[in-house]
């Protein structure tokens, strides 16, 4: 895990209410961190997301695992490093709105 995972999962989603487990294994890619109560990933993006490989390989697994009833929440890094607070009300505004879903 890189330092901003493990800053997100020892210092939030470890404790948070609802399960999540990380380095998940869905289909042909493996998820920063999962729940499967609030059918949602989340994946923390380093520079090499914004460049154009990075970005198309994205999208592919979006789609990929949105085909499975998926909510795909991506946070860049550095708002891991300068807004964690911010980042961690935003994580649980939509997991919150996930299980309150039929």
């Amino acid at each position: 895990m890189t330092k901003e995972e493990k800053h997100l999962w020892y210092d939030f989603l470890k404790t948070y209410p609802v399960r999540f487990f990380r380095q998940k294994v869905l289909g042909k890619y493996v998820a920063d961190f999962y729940s499967a109560s609030a059918k949602s990933v989340i994946e923390l993006d380093g520079s090499q997301h914004y460049e154009a490989g990075g970005m198309e390989k994205d999208a592919e697994r979006t789609k990929y695992l949105e085909e499975y009833g998926l909510k795909i929440i991506r946070i860049p890094n550095d708002e891991i490093n300068q807004n964690f607070r911010g980042v961690c009300e935003y994580i649980d505004k939509i997991v919150k709105q996930s299980l309150n879903q039929p």
